[in-house]
């Protein structure tokens, strides 16, 4: 059978469903693959370099459709496209099916088979098909390039002969995978991150990334917040009036503000509304990801970037994805490719669509001459919501002082406890010991305590030169084990031995390890 992807017909679409690579490894599953004259010429792939990797070169978009079994887009097709297609003809594309019924039908009508790449279930086996995923993630990178290219200013602050620059506040609303990634990108390039989500799980995954958690004062036991597959469900009325109370108090003090917020089949709910832009400084940026859908941002005019009145910059562009068309056709390819090895068990290049296997019933639209869509739920749970559990508020600077001087209090309690227990311990042993046995208990004693205090109240990240450079204290063991050697007790001069060997070995090692470790910062 014959693979074969047609340039896209979209306005301004750069990306291809196909690259040399995967072209390749579509070929050592069985596949002849073909690919329409300067179809990959916007991301960067001649025709030249598909020559190279076997792919036969088909003139015309009719012709390409013609010839191959199996076309692999990245759009959704367009009236004309549908009407090309054939009986048993598969097609391998974004659908968006929920909102593109009368291509479903039409679909249908020509007994053609659609995958609908934006509708891979969300399960472990099938992240590498996930191309919603993986185009979140360049659309989420992307923004934040965006948004310093409209910014003025530095986004890590900075201080210099010339005066001190404060770093930029970043405000990441939604943290799905466009949403992490533009706090990932936002936090190292030293932004001041803030990320909100309706999700409380996803709190650690922000945290984790250098990012500050926005928390909401709102009882969420009734907010059920967790949709299948890791989406955001619709909130309730209450949440939202919280939700955009939070976001007017922080409006005045944020620099760029990146929204990303979706709902499956539903459009973009309005978060940034014309009175937050207003407030917010002159030179601001806003990035609205969900511009496609309508936009978080009230003033959001998609496939366009404004400044309002107030000298607010707002990008609302559709195809950050396709602005870096190189990486994201790659992405693209890989996850194709991955998906044509589920339908391709045997590697013979014959596809064997599998109506019982979760990830193919899942993205299947059209088949047989039939609509599947929607699917029915996976037989494999999806990627499962957190229990829920209660959002810890973070503390009041009055909570902070108690927690504090309770902590102390107890502290303070267990040493004294300690020390009265050790001081009972060695009266009853003076009472019975002979003397100088008393005297070296009592030094043994003060060693442990100082030592204890010294080794336990150093920071984590300084045990190893601690330990490399100021092991070779055990030289004093060294010293008081060889006064004892000459005791007339066998046992002392026995333990007097093993002192001085092991702290030897404690000196010697020290020493070694602090070589090892000069040697690490040496020029070669």
């Amino acid at each position: 059978m014959k693979i074969g992807t047609p340039k896209e017909v979209f306005e301004g679409e750069a990306r291809v469903a196909m690259t040399p690579d995967s072209a390749q490894q579509l070929q050592k599953l069985g596949y002849d693959c073909a690919i329409e004259t300067g179809a990959g010429l916007r991301a960067g792939f001649t025709d030249a370099a598909y020559r190279e990797a076997g792919v036969e070169i088909i003139n015309t978009a009719a012709g390409l459709w013609k010839a191959v079994d199996i076309v692999a887009k990245v759009r959704p097709p367009s009236e004309t496209e549908v009407k090309r297609l054939k009986k048993g003809q598969t097609l391998i594309s974004f659908f968006y099916p929920g909102s593109n019924e009368a291509l479903m039908e039409l679909a249908k009508s020509k007994s053609a088979n659609v995958i609908a790449m934006d509708m891979v279930p969300r399960i472990s086996r099938a992240q590498k098909m996930d191309a919603l995923s993986s185009m979140a993630n360049i659309a989420g990178y992307r923004a934040v390039i965006e948004a310093g290219n409209h910014f003025g200013r530095f986004f890590t602050g900075q201080v210099t002969a010339a005066g001190k620059v404060p770093p930029a506040k970043v405000l990441v609303v939604g943290a799905g995978v466009a949403g992490l990634a533009a706090i990932g990108t936002a936090t190292s390039l030293g932004a001041m991150t803030f990320a909100f989500d309706v999700r409380p799980e996803v709190s650690e995954q922000i945290e984790s990334m250098g990012a500050e958690f926005v928390f909401l004062e709102f009882d969420e036991s009734s907010q059920d917040s967790s949709s299948t597959g890791g989406y955001a469900a619709p909130s309730s009325p209450e949440f939202q009036e919280k939700q955009l109370e939070k976001f007017r108090e922080l409006a005045p003090e944020m620099d760029i503000v990146i929204t990303t917020a979706l709902i499956p089949n539903r459009d973009a709910p309005v978060l940034w509304t014309k009175d937050m832009v207003e407030a917010m400084k002159p030179g601001s940026v806003i990035v609205d990801l969900a511009a496609e859908r309508g936009g978080n941002c009230e003033l959001t005019v998609k496939d366009d970037k404004i400044v309002t009145d107030n000298g607010v910059t707002i990008v609302g562009y559709t195809d950050f994805p396709s602005r870096m068309a190189t990486q994201s056709s790659s992405l693209y390819a890989s996850n194709v490719r991955h998906m044509m090895t589920d339908l391709t068990p045997e590697k013979d290049g014959q596809v064997v669509h599998d109506m019982e296997d979760d990830v193919i019933r899942g993205a299947t639209v059209t088949y047989a001459g039939e609509i599947t869509f929607p699917p029915p739920p996976p037989k494999v749970a999806a990627i499962a919501a957190a229990p829920k559990r209660e959002t810890p508020k973070p503390p009041t600077p009055e909570e902070k002082r108690a927690a504090e001087l309770a902590a102390f209090k107890a502290e303070t309690k267990s040493q004294i406890t300690y020390l009265g227990v050790g001081t009972l311990v060695l009266l009853l042993i003076g009472a019975f010991a002979p003397a100088s046995l008393m005297a070296h208990l009592i030094v043994f004693a003060l060693a442990c305590f100082v030592g204890f205090q010294v080794i336990w109240n150093v920071n984590h990240a300084l045990h190893t030169p601690l330990m490399a450079i100021t092991n070779a204290i055990s030289g004093i063991i060294v010293v008081g084990a060889l006064l004892q050697i000459g005791s007339v007790s066998w046992l002392v001069v026995l333990l007097s031995f093993i002192s001085v060997l092991i702290a030897s070995i404690n000196i010697v090692g020290g020493f070694l390890v602090t070589r090892r470790m000069l040697a690490m910062f040496q020029k070669s």
